[in-house]
């Protein structure tokens, strides 16, 4: 099938991701997928949440914001609502889950790296993208501060892309806000570069979908995370291509008792 914008159902829009768009952090770009356009920051802290210090382990936490003219409506500041959204806070959440899985917290020692992503243009697939920029831009500011000769601690590539089912019951990757608004199934799926999944949220909005559709779908978001990963290996070059998952001397695993689950207990 053809869309509306002239791709074809498997078809991802263009992407574009500016390295060091900002110069004061650690690591930075501008992800640009279609006319969706995110500003994607890693700082770097050397501190540790209370629930890690003495741990020799680090965190990451992400925070995530829409600026009031992203949309062809103008959104509130949610600061001047004086809370977030429930929206937001599941899509930092999603953000801060996709980076930890493909990170060796113990290989960053006791830091924290916090990821803002800051929407200036919304297009369908601002959390999806944010995704895909924060993890270009956690290894960049990674690669600063982490020696040559230490374990870096990114293991795998990461990438996220949205599927649908479209109004006229096609299965269609990469949806714009005017396929997302009306789709009749929604799915977001993150994968590793070794082409595991992190994560799928899959909601049936319109109707329920079947086991053939739903293969459909991954499918497509499979191919297309794949294009992504393809994309970052040559966004970072082969400097940086090395470094992921390279792994210097012994390092101490802690057995699974000491290890702890965070991402809900402790709200981030």
């Amino acid at each position: 099938m053809k869309r509306k914008d002239g791709r074809a159902a498997d078809e991802t829009r263009r992407i574009k991701i500016t390295k060091y768009f900002q110069v004061n952090r650690d690591g930075s770009v501008l992800i640009e997928v279609g006319n969706t356009k995110v500003i994607c920051a890693a700082t770097v802290d050397d501190h540790v949440p209370q629930f890690l210090r003495g741990t020799g382990e680090g965190w990451l936490r992400a925070e995530y914001s829409l600026i009031p003219s992203a949309t062809d409506v103008r959104t509130p500041r949610e600061a001047a609502r004086g809370r977030q959204s429930g929206r937001t806070q599941e899509i930092q959440r999603l953000i801060g889950r996709s980076l930890r899985s493909v990170m060796d917290l113990e290989a960053l020692g006791e830091r924290t790296v916090i990821i803002d992503c800051d929407v200036i243009q919304a297009d369908g697939g601002t959390r999806t993208a944010s995704v895909t920029g924060a993890f270009v831009a956690l290894v960049l500011a990674l690669d600063s501060i982490i020696p040559r000769d230490a374990t870096f601690p990114v293991k795998d590539f990461l990438s996220a892309v949205s599927v649908g089912i479209s109004s006229e019951g096609e299965p269609i990757v990469d949806l714009c806000y005017e396929e997302d608004s009306t789709a009749m199934v929604d799915m977001n799926v993150v994968m590793t570069g070794s082409g595991s999944f992190v994560e799928v949220q899959g909601t049936g909005e319109g109707r329920p979908f079947s086991r053939d559709e739903l293969s459909t779908l991954i499918d497509y978001a499979t191919r297309a995370n794949e294009r992504l990963i393809s994309y970052e290996k040559d966004v970072l070059g082969n400097e940086l291509d090395w470094r992921i998952g390279s792994v210097k001397g012994p390092m101490r695993r802690r057995n699974k008792s000491e290890r702890k689950n965070s991402d809900t207990r402790h709200g981030y």
